[in-house]
C-alpha cells in the first residue's frame, strides 16, 4: 500500500457529459480506503475538441484519469504509449501519468470478465451486442477471450461499424452487422446493451425474449428498460454498476500501485446514487 504521507496527487475523469459519473465518488472511497491522503478525484468536462488542451495542461501532480464517452477512442493519437490490450481493442479507458509520459489502458474488458464472471454468467458463444462504439468493442474482446464464436452488432447506421467488425475478425469472431430498427428472431448467449434505454425501450422484452442472459452497461437511471424486462422474464442480469465497480478496481490499482475490492467501490457508488 501506498504510504499516507506521499506527495499530493490528482486524478480524474473526463467526458462529455460528465457530470452523472460515478467514479469520483468511487476513486475518493478507494483512497480513504487506502490511506491516501492528499489524493484527490473529479469529474473535468471535456469533449474530443479540448482534449489534447486539456493533457497539455495537466503538471506534475497528475497520476492518472479515466476517460468515458466520447474520448476512448480520441486519446489515442495523444499518448506516448499505448497497452497491447488498449492498442488491440482500439480504446482507453485509463491514461496513467508517470515521468512526464501517458500511457495508456483498457480496465474495461478485464471488467467485463470479471462482472460476467460474479454473476454466473460464462461460457458465451453466441452474443448480440446493441451498439458499436468503443465499449461494445471491449465486450467483444472480453467475450471473445471467453470463447465467443458469432456476434451480432445492431446500430443504428450500419456502415459505422467497421472498427467493431475489424475486431471481431482478429479476434476470429464471426460479426453480423444488423440495423436497431430491424426485428432480430434468433435466440443468443448474451444480450448487450450499451445504447441508451429510451432507444430500445419499446422493444425491450422481445430483445430479452432471445437471450440467455442479459448485460445492460448502463447504470444512470436505474434500472433500465432492459434490465425490468429481463428481471421480469427471470433472465440474469449483469449491471453497468457492475462494470463500472470492476474496471474502477482495476484502474485505482493502476493509478495507485494499491489494491481495493470492487464490491467496495459498488458500495460507494450505490451510497451515491442513493444521495442524488
Amino acid at each position: 500500500m501506498l504510504s499516507g504521507h506521499a506527495p499530493p496527487s490528482r486524478c480524474g475523469v473526463l467526458g462529455s457529459p460528465v457530470a452523472h459519473s460515478l467514479s469520483p465518488a468511487m476513486h475518493t472511497a478507494a483512497y480513504a480506503r487506502l490511506g491516501l491522503d492528499g489524493w484527490t478525484y473529479a469529474a473535468h468536462e471535456v469533449d474530443e475538441h479540448g482534449l489534447g488542451a486539456f493533457l497539455d495542461g495537466l503538471d506534475g501532480s497528475w497520476r492518472g484519469l479515466s476517460l468515458t464517452m466520447p474520448l476512448k477512442r480520441a486519446v489515442l493519437g495523444l499518448l506516448d504509449a499505448v497497452s497491447p490490450l488498449a492498442a488491440e481493442v482500439g480504446a482507453a479507458n485509463t491514461v496513467v501519468l508517470t515521468d512526464g509520459r501517458r500511457v495508456g489502458d483498457n480496465t474495461d474488458v478485464p471488467g467485463v470478465t470479471a462482472a460476467l464472471l460474479e454473476r454466473g454468467v460464462h461460457d458465451v458463444r453466441s452474443a448480440r451486442l446493441l451498439g458499436g462504439g468503443a465499449t461494445a468493442a471491449s465486450v467483444l474482446a472480453a467475450l471473445a477471450a471467453g470463447g465467443l464464436r458469432r456476434a451480432e452488432v445492431v446500430v443504428r447506421d450500419v456502415t459505422r461499424a467497421g472498427e467493431v467488425v475489424a475486431l471481431g475478425t482478429r479476434l476470429g469472431v464471426d460479426v453480423d452487422v444488423l440495423d436497431l430498427a430491424d426485428d432480430h428472431h434468433g435466440v443468443v448467449d448474451l444480450l448487450v446493451s450499451t445504447v441508451p434505454g429510451t432507444s430500445v425501450a419499446g422493444r425491450a422484452s422481445s430483445h430479452v425474449a432471445r437471450a440467455g442472459a442479459v448485460f445492460d452497461v448502463l447504470y444512470d437511471p436505474w434500472p433500465t428498460p432492459m434490465a425490468t424486462a429481463a428481471e421480469a422474464a427471470g433472465v440474469p442480469v449483469v449491471t453497468g454498476l457492475d462494470l463500472l465497480a470492476h474496471q474502477a478496481a482495476l484502474q485505482v490499482r493502476l493509478m495507485t500501485g494499491s489494491e481495493v475490492s470492487a464490491d467496495a467501490l459498488r458500495v460507494a457508488a450505490l451510497e451515491e446514487l442513493a444521495r442524488r
